[in-house]
C-alpha cells in the first residue's frame, strides 16, 4: 500500500501542502475552519506526520503514550502517577494526552503516534467498536485499555467492578438496610455501568429493588446535586451507594445541609478508597480500588 503523504492530505482538504505543514506544526495564521479541514483529512487518511524523522543514532529512550480522562479526578490521577513512576524505573518516558470526551481519542492517538511512542495505554471509557477501531489505528504498537467491557476484542486490564459493588450492597444489608438508593457515575462510563449492574444484581438476589437511581459525573459537585435529589424523595432511603468517593463527599455535604445524620439516619458507602476518605466527617466507608497497582501492571505489560 502506498504511504499517505502530506500532499494527499492537502488534496483531500483542498488546501496547499504548505498549509498542511503549518497545521502539523501548530503554526499561527491558520483559520480554525482550515485547521479543522486539515485535521479531518488527516484522520480520514490515517496520516501520521513523522515528527522524529531525524532521530539521533544509538539507543533511544522508550516512550509510552497515555490517553486519559480528567486528571482532576482521583482514579485517573492515581493511575497516571503510578504509570510515570514505574516507567521511570524502567528507563522509559511517558507522553500524556488528556481528553474530555471519548470522541477525542482518535485525534489524541494520532498526536501520540506522531511522537513515535512505543506503546499506548488508554484510560478512557470506550464502547467496543470505538476501542477496537483505536487498536487497529495504533497497529502495530501494543495497546492496553483500562475502561472497556470484557466483550471488547482488545487487550485490557479492568477492575472487578461487580465484586466491589456486591461487597458494598452486602455490607449495607448486614446493617439491616432495605431502602438503598444508588448514585452511579455517567451512563457513558463502562466502569460506572458495571458498578450499577453489580449493585442491582446483588439487590435482586436479596429480593430488593433500588429505592432510587441517579447519575453523576464523578465530581463532588454532582454528588452534592444528586444527593439533594435523592434526599428529597417522599421516603428517605436507609442508605446510598455512591460510585466514587468524590461524589460521596458531595452527598455527605447535602446530608449535612438537610440535617440528615450519618450514620444515625442514613449510611453512605463510596467506591475507590481515596486517601482523603478517612478524613471525611464522619470517615467514609468505601470500597478499595487498586489504582496504583493497575498503573504499574500496565507499564510492565506494555514495556
Amino acid at each position: 500500500m502506498k504511504a499517505i503523504t502530506l500532499y494527499d492530505v492537502a488534496l483531500l482538504a483542498g488546501v496547499s501542502y504548505q498549509t498542511v505543514s503549518r497545521v502539523i506544526n501548530d503554526a499561527e495564521h491558520v483559520s480554525a475552519r482550515t485547521r479543522e479541514k486539515v485535521q479531518q483529512a488527516m484522520a480520514e487518511l490515517h496520516y501520521v506526520p513523522n515528527l522524529r524523522a531525524q532521530q539521533l543514532a544509538g539507543k533511544r529512550t522508550r516512550t509510552l503514550g497515555l490517553i486519559t480522562t480528567d486528571l482532576a479526578l482521583h482514579a485517573p490521577s492515581q493511575i497516571v502517577s503510578a504509570v510515570k513512576s514505574r516507567a521511570a524505573e524502567q528507563g522509559a518516558s511517558v507522553l500524556i494526552s488528556m481528553v474530555e470526551q471519548p470522541r477525542q481519542c482518535q485525534a489524541a492517538l494520532q498526536a501520540l503516534l506522531a511522537q513515535r511512542v512505543d506503546a499506548l495505554l488508554v484510560n478512557v471509557p470506550l464502547d467496543d467498536p470505538h476501542a477496537e477501531e483505536l487498536r487497529a489505528l495504533a497497529s502495530p504498537i501494543p495497546v492496553l485499555f483500562l475502561d472497556v467491557a470484557p466483550s471488547a476484542r482488545v487487550n485490557s486490564l479492568v477492575f472487578n467492578a461487580e465484586l466491589g459493588a456486591r461487597l458494598g450492597v452486602e455490607h449495607l444489608l448486614s446493617l439491616g438496610h432495605q431502602r438503598i438508593a444508588l448514585l452511579s457515575g455517567p451512563e457513558s462510563s463502562v466502569s460506572a455501568r458495571a458498578r450499577l449492574a453489580g449493585w442491582k444484581a446483588t439487590l435482586a438476589q436479596a429480593g430488593l429493588n433500588a429505592a432510587a437511581v441517579a447519575y453523576g459525573d464523578w465530581s463532588a459537585a454532582s454528588g452534592y446535586e444528586k444527593g439533594h435529589v435523592l434526599l428529597a424523595a417522599a421516603a428517605l432511603p436507609d442508605a446510598i451507594l455512591v460510585a466514587n468517593d468524590q461524589m460521596a463527599l458531595g452527598v455527605m455535604r447535602a446530608c449535612a445541609e438537610k440535617g440528615v445524620a450519618i450514620p444515625g439516619q442514613l449510611s453512605v458507602v463510596g467506591f475507590d478508597d481515596t486517601a482523603d476518605s478517612a478524613w471525611f466527617s464522619p470517615p467514609l466507608t468505601t470500597i478499595r480500588q487498586a489504582f496504583r497497582e493497575a498503573g504499574e501492571r500496565s507499564v510492565e505489560w506494555l514495556l
